[in-house]
């Protein structure tokens, strides 16, 4: 599975092109794509109105979206959160932490135009989709 992240559906949803939209449009059809509930939020919220929000939500809720909030997971991301730290890296968004911890511990990868994620791919072994 690979949970595509907000920076890259905002992208998608936008039509700009980059190497992760054109990734994730080749993928819609061939591969397992999935978000999380914390991502269905960022991506919605950024939609200017209700009509557009319909439209995007239909397409989204399509695929998989993993609810990952949680007693047990919010201690696991900030566990991951003081690792970093202490490698000389914070994490700007407690979200991204979140959903990085999530797919780390699902073994799911992740495909993002976000560099908040690069030291968890680089000191946790987060699985990053690199177009």
């Amino acid at each position: 599975m690979v949970i595509v992240d907000t920076t890259v559906w905002v992208d998608y949803f936008r039509g700009v092109t980059n190497p992760e939209t054109e990734w994730v449009h080749a993928a819609l059809d061939r591969q397992r794509l999935g978000l999380t509930d914390l991502i269905l939020c960022e991506v919605l919220q950024g939609v200017r109105d209700d009509v557009d929000a319909k439209v995007v939500e239909r397409e989204l809720l399509k695929l998989e979206v993993f609810d990952v909030c949680g007693a047990d997971l919010a201690r696991a991301a900030a566990h991951n959160y003081r690792t970093l730290r202490g490698h000389g890296h914070t994490v700007r968004k407690t979200i991204d932490g979140l959903i990085a911890t999530f797919c780390i511990r699902a073994q799911h990868s992740l495909i993002h135009r976000d560099r908040d994620f690069d030291p968890f791919e680089k000191f946790l072994e987060l699985s990053i989709i690199h177009a």
